[in-house]
């Protein structure tokens, strides 16, 4: 049953919804960087050449400053005499694991709030929006490193529970307003007129319509996780060194960005292109999922 609903949903099984995602060039060009960042941050770790903290004794010049790329470090070295390649390759699972327990943290709580609201409404209904309201009215980031400031030195499992915690109200709001309309349906309707319990009517008509939009939004909020946990690590307020992230090889050159611009561009370019690609992938699935929009 479950296969079936992720079929129904993501159009697998809808030939018109694969046409129209294969003629978005942007979305077939997301798709393949999505799949190719994440074999990268899957397969990176165990192909990287070095211990991403081993430390070199010729890896820094005599100045003290990193080394350039060579036959040995193939990106060069860091502030550290780090291996680069090595550090971006194990910070690219590192930042995606963050980003995507993050994802599906806040898919899990925003589903579950916005169908239950939009299903019962009531106290219940009024209740979550005022508290989605009063959550989304604080900037995220800021409000992210203040509750992270009372966690000492955060790993990444709790790292991930504070962003998914804080990432969920979107989600809640259009998966509500989402099962107000469906709840209204005829079908539906006449699935509750004829008896069937309440957690049936919306496993089996509620969801398979709702979890498209929510699909679409975390495929988004994926691209919006990595830069939140970047910049956090950026600002030191993220997973704590010697682990290392995308975010933290950011902060880690900022100080030597002048003499040694590669230590910033090459972090800030697997950013940027993944963002680009999980961007351009859900702009493409809900193109191909609901066309009329």
């Amino acid at each position: 049953m479950g296969v079936g609903l992720f079929a129904r949903f993501l159009g697998v099984l809808d030939p018109r919804a694969r046409a129209r995602f294969s003629r978005n060039r942007g979305a077939v060009l997301g798709g393949w960087i999505v799949v190719l960042v994440s074999v990268l941050g899957l397969f990176g770790p165990w192909a990287a050449p070095f211990d991403p903290d081993q430390q070199f004794e010729n890896g820094l010049t005599h100045e003290g400053r990193p080394i350039g790329p060579s036959a040995l470090h193939w990106l060069g070295t860091d502030t550290l005499g780090r291996d680069e390649l090595s550090r971006l390759l194990h910070g690219g699972l590192l930042s995606l694991s963050v980003a995507l327990a993050a994802t599906v943290i806040a898919l899990a709580v925003g589903l579950t709030i916005g169908v239950v609201a939009g299903y019962r409404r009531g106290v219940f209904d009024s209740i979550a929006m005022q508290v989605a309201d009063v959550t989304s009215s604080i900037p995220f980031l800021l409000l992210a490193i203040a509750v992270n400031k009372v966690i000492d030195r955060p790993d990444l499992s709790s790292l991930a529970i504070l962003l998914g915690a804080l990432s969920w109200t979107t989600l809640a709001r259009v998966t509500r307003t989402k099962t107000r309309q469906v709840r209204e349906l005829e079908y539906v309707q006449a699935a509750r007129a004829l008896g069937m319990s309440e957690a049936r009517v919306v496993f089996r008509h509620v969801l398979p319509n709702v979890l498209g939009p929510a699909i679409i939004l975390g495929t988004t909020l994926v691209a919006q996780m990595i830069l939140v946990e970047s910049a956090m690590s950026y600002l030191g307020v993220g997973v704590q060194p010697p682990t290392s992230t995308w975010g933290a090889m950011l902060r880690d050159g900022q100080g030597m960005m002048a003499l040694e611009p590669q230590l910033v561009i090459y972090p800030g370019i697997v950013i940027a292109l993944t963002v680009f690609g999980f961007n351009l992938l859900g702009e493409g699935l809900r193109d191909a999922l609901d066309p009329k929009d």
